[in-house]
């Protein structure tokens, strides 16, 4: 991988972005806009940041070497990678020299390292009046717990979806982090605002997310009803409350995901499991009394899906026109026909790694100017001379900052 990435003809082309983020929420929302054009520069750690081990593919491997993890190659593909130290003077000159030449800096850190690092928003204004800082943070600024610490998980947690998922004796996060996602995708939504708004005025913004708020934004209409009707839901496992029958059933070979809401679903339910009595009882009136009542509706739907195949219940749903899916394993969702057909999952390879891993492709498609993945993830440092030597950065001094550790 050599030169400046950056997709041609990307509606983000000639875009340059600092990226000081790890894990998901910063480094994501870069990918994002690696994606679209942008040109993305990783920044970390001498010895390779934590996030970029994370699920290693080759447990013991080194950097380079097959040692990354699964997560460092979905969220950097799109990236140029450069080590540095900016918590020394000589890190901190990089850091201004490399700020004055960009347009955004994502940076996943607490108000204090921001500062200490000199990345808050009044030193890169020093470096660059019209720069777009982008900091996503657990909890947001100017609250009691900005200075916390915090995972996707946590947020989860604080808005009550962890308690509203699985059972009444064990509060379940999510295994997926949509915390995570959701802060980074609306992070990068509000950083392409923020380079909009500046094409017309001129001027630069800081634009912040925050894990806590967006887990606040996608769990919104559960605390709504919660504070209007008090109904102080607890967990019901994969029944929903608020419709039915919507639940995961068993086949005779597996497990499958239904979907009914609506009158018309339902009517179309009832057709499918040759009783119309469903549909004059008043315990199953509208969506909100099948919630209340939606074991019942289970229950008949486990019964319907237990003689049958998944295969055919499946064909059988899909011809009454009713939402289902199977509940795959991750290998079943890899071999899914649909999933290889839509070209999802792009193959790219790695240094060090047994094949090329399926990363997801950018999950909006736009018919004109498409997002792209056009680069695998750096290798550690893999261009830190290229970018010092960008910057103006002499061959000796890129030496003697290394001999010094600041890169």
């Amino acid at each position: 991988m050599d030169g400046k990435n950056g997709a041609e003809g990307g509606v983000l082309r000639g875009v340059r972005v600092l990226d000081f983020g790890r894990y998901i929420a910063g480094p994501y929302c870069a990918a994002l806009l690696g994606d679209m054009g942008a040109e993305v520069i990783r920044i970390e750690k001498r010895e390779g940041s934590e996030d970029r081990f994370v699920q290693p593919i080759v447990p013991g491997a080194g950097p380079g070497e097959g040692g990354e993890g699964a997560m460092f190659l979905q969220m950097n593909r799109n990236k140029r990678g450069l080590t540095l130290d900016p918590m020394t003077e000589t890190g901190r000159g990089i850091v201004r020299r490399l700020v004055a030449t960009a347009d955004v800096v994502v940076a996943n850190l607490p108000p204090s390292t921001l500062i200490a690092m000199g990345l808050d928003y009044e030193s890169l204004v020093a470096a660059k009046p019209d720069i777009i800082l982008t900091t996503v943070s657990a909890f947001g600024h100017g609250g009691p717990y900005s200075e916390r610490t915090g995972f996707d998980g946590v947020a989860q947690s604080m808005v009550g979806a962890a308690y509203l998922t699985g059972y009444p004796d064990e509060p379940v996060k999510s295994y997926a982090p949509w915390v995570d996602f959701g802060t980074a995708s609306l992070s990068a939504f509000g950083t392409m605002a923020a380079l909009m708004e500046r094409a017309q005025s001129g001027k630069g913004q800081m634009v912040e997310g925050s894990l806590l708020s967006t887990a606040l934004a996608y769990f919104n209409f559960h605390l709504i009803e919660q504070d209007l009707r008090q109904t102080n839901r607890v967990a019901i496992g994969n029944r929903s409350p608020y419709a039915g029958p919507a639940d995961i059933v068993r086949t005779k070979d597996g497990w499958i995901l239904v979907q009914a809401i609506g009158q018309p679903l339902f009517k179309r339910w009832a057709r499918l499991m040759g009783e119309d009595h469903w549909l004059t009882d008043p315990r199953f009136k509208d969506d909100l009394a099948r919630g209340d009542n939606g074991e019942v509706l289970s229950e008949r739907t486990s019964r319907w899906a237990e003689t049958r195949t998944t295969e055919d219940a499946l064909a059988e749903l899909e011809k009454a026109r009713i939402p289902a899916g199977p509940v795959y394993t991750p290998q079943q969702a890899l071999d899914d026909r649909h999933i290889r057909e839509m070209g999802y999952l792009h193959p790219l390879g790695f240094p060090g790694m047994p094949k090329p891993a399926p990363i997801m492709e950018t999950p909006i498609r736009m018919s004109r100017t498409p997002g792209t993945i056009h680069d695998r993830a750096p290798v550690l440092g893999e261009h830190t001379d290229s970018i010092l030597g960008e910057l103006g950065y002499s061959q000796d001094e890129i030496v003697a900052f290394r001999s010094e550790g600041v890169i």
